[in-house]
This record gives structure tokens, sequence and C-alpha cells, in this order.
């Protein structure tokens, strides 16, 4: 080949590379317009998302997961019309729950050699009250129905909950005081009717019941349980065997959870269930893929969680007493909160 043709050559595939660059940032910039839809998501448009009460009705909250410079920002649609289009705004968050206009927001920090993670706590209007650094990658959020609390829990070893090689911190904050309950791991534990303390104690999936008391798994001895925390007295007492990321419905009558169910595979070893408290009778969703979320709950009698999509992650709904089907809320969405 001359040295021409070379040239030639060269130029040639500058050319097709330049036009492909340009074909994906014209893609980006088509997604984010307000009123655009991208090719492969869901109608949005940018615009103000609040986390007050709303005059036309309940909203659903979350991270949209939809390609784009828009990426992970909260998003809302009506709860009534969820497949709507949507409104995003920042922030970016990896991790979202919000009540009582109170939001909470584990979101990345993007470094040149790696990326840290921050906890921000947000008021009605988005805007940063209070941050955080975090000890790890960002996992699970609630906010207690009033707002006054808000709790996270991150990885500090690991990255998965399938295994048994991680570690988790998970923190309660008091947004009236600003006090931190940095480790959960520190509170009093009473398993099975007896005091009990080990090494390898681990704490995850906060819920709230309210300002002073809570649900959560506690990890140890290769088992899991569901507990009943007291912020005030610093304790954690077991309930029920088998339980992760529990989910406290707005009556308080039931849990969510997922729960890990023999024979399956080790890659996807969990169904999604509900507890009834005053009998601990479980009842299992109609739900058959694994769930590795913390549901939530739309109202007394529906749950919301999240399955792998073709954006990383959809919303699912199920019925919680074991009838129905699933069905698809939202899609490229992950990490909701119901606004009231």
């Amino acid at each position: 080949m001359t040295f021409g043709r070379r040239l030639l050559v060269l130029f040639a595939a500058a050319a097709v590379l330049v036009a492909a660059g340009a074909w994906t940032v014209l893609r980006a910039g088509d997604a984010s317009r307000g009123g655009d839809r991208a090719d492969d998501g869901p109608p949005a448009r940018a615009g103000v998302v609040t986390l007050g009460p709303h005059a036309d009705g309940a909203q659903l909250v979350f991270r949209s997961m939809t390609w784009g410079p828009r990426r992970d920002h909260l998003a809302a649609v009506p709860l009534a019309g969820p497949r709507t289009t949507r409104t995003v705004a920042v922030p970016a968050c990896l991790r979202f729950h919000a009540a009582a206009g109170t939001g909470i927001c584990l979101q990345a920090v993007h470094g040149l050699l790696e990326d840290t993670y921050r906890a921000v706590v947000l008021d009605a209007d988005l805007h940063e009250r209070r941050g955080y650094d975090l000890a790890g990658i960002p996992t699970r959020a609630r906010v207690s129905p009033s707002g006054h609390l808000v709790a996270w829990t991150v990885f500090v070893g690991g990255d998965s909950y399938a295994g048994t090689d991680f570690s988790t911190r998970t923190t309660i904050l008091d947004t009236r005081t600003w006090t931190l309950q940095d480790d959960l791991e520190t509170y009093a534990v009473t398993l099975d009717g007896k005091p009990y303390r080990a090494a390898d104690t681990n704490i995850w999936g906060v819920t709230f019941a309210d300002d002073e008391h809570f649900y959560a798994t506690l990890a140890t001895g290769g088992q899991t349980h569901l507990v009943a925390g007291d912020t005030g007295r610093h304790t954690l007492t077991t309930l029920h065997d088998n339980v992760e990321c529990p989910s406290l419905s707005p009556d308080g009558r039931h849990i969510a959870y997922k729960k890990r169910v023999p024979g399956l595979s080790d890659d996807a070893p969990w169904r999604l269930y509900v507890l009834d408290l005053a009998t601990m009778a479980e009842t299992a969703t109609t739900e058959e893929r694994t769930i590795d979320d913390q549901a939530l709950w739309l109202d007394d009698r529906t749950l919301a969680y999240a399955l792998p999509g073709d954006d990383g992650s959809d919303l699912w709904t199920v019925p919680a007493d074991g009838t129905g089907t699933p069905a698809l809320l939202a899609a490229a969405a992950l990490s909701p909160a119901v606004v009231r």
C-alpha cells in the first residue's frame, strides 16, 4: 500500500470515529431535552422535583437509570401514572428515600483515582441540609415517617449480600439535633431471649416504625434475623429468622423482606415474602424471581421492588397478600419513595 493510500485510510477511519462520537453525544442530548424521549428510555423532561405535598396527588420519586447525562438523577412521576413523562432534577443519588419533606441521598463523588461516597440530607426542595462522608459503598437508605430520622447502610467490606464475605455499617441520624449513631453494632443484642455478642455481627436495612422504634436485619453465625430496635435504649431484639432487608407497611402490621429459600442457586437465593407481625405467619408473594432489594410499600397492599433491566434496574409491583401477578411499575428506575 502506497503512503498516499495509507493516509487516505487513516483519514477515513478518523472520520468514522468522529461521526460515532457525534452520534453518541447527540443521543445523550436527545435524552436530556425536556419533553424528548431517548430511543431506549422512558419519556423525560427537566423540571422541578419536590418532596413536599403535591396538589395533584402522591408522587413516586426515584433514581432515574436512563442512559444519558441525567442518569442517576432524581425523577418523579404521579403514583397514579408511573409511566407518564418523568420529571428529572438534581441531585444524583445511588440510593434514595424520603418521607415528610426529608430526603436521604447516598451519592458517589467521582475522583481521579477512585470514587468516594457521601450521605446528603435533603430538604423538601432537594437542597442539601447536611452531608456526611461514608465509609463504604451505599446499599440501603430509609427515612422515618416523621422525617426526623434517617438511616443508611454501606458495605465496608465486600459489595454483595449474596455470600458471607462482607461487612456492613449502619448509621441512624436525628435531623432535629444532628446526633449521629454511627454504628448500630454498638447496640446491645438479645438473641432468642438471651444477651448476645459476637465479632461477626452485621446489621443492615433499617425500616422505621416511628422516631424511637425500627426493624432491621442482624446477621451472625451464618444466619440472619429480624430485629426490633430502640434508638433511645440502644437495643436490638431478635423476632424472626431468615429475614433480610425488612420493610414495614404503612399501617405497621406487616414486614416485607427477602428470604433465602433452600434449593435455590447461591447467585439467586432470595424470594419476596411478607410477615404478619401479630401472628408471625409468612406469606410468599407471587414474584418468583430473586429479589436483592429493600422493597417499598406503595400502600398497605402493594409492594414495589427493583429487578435487573435493560438500563440496569426496573421497578416492579406485586400484591403483598400472595395473590395476583407481578407487573412493571417503571422502567429504568431504582430506589423509590412515595411522596404524599
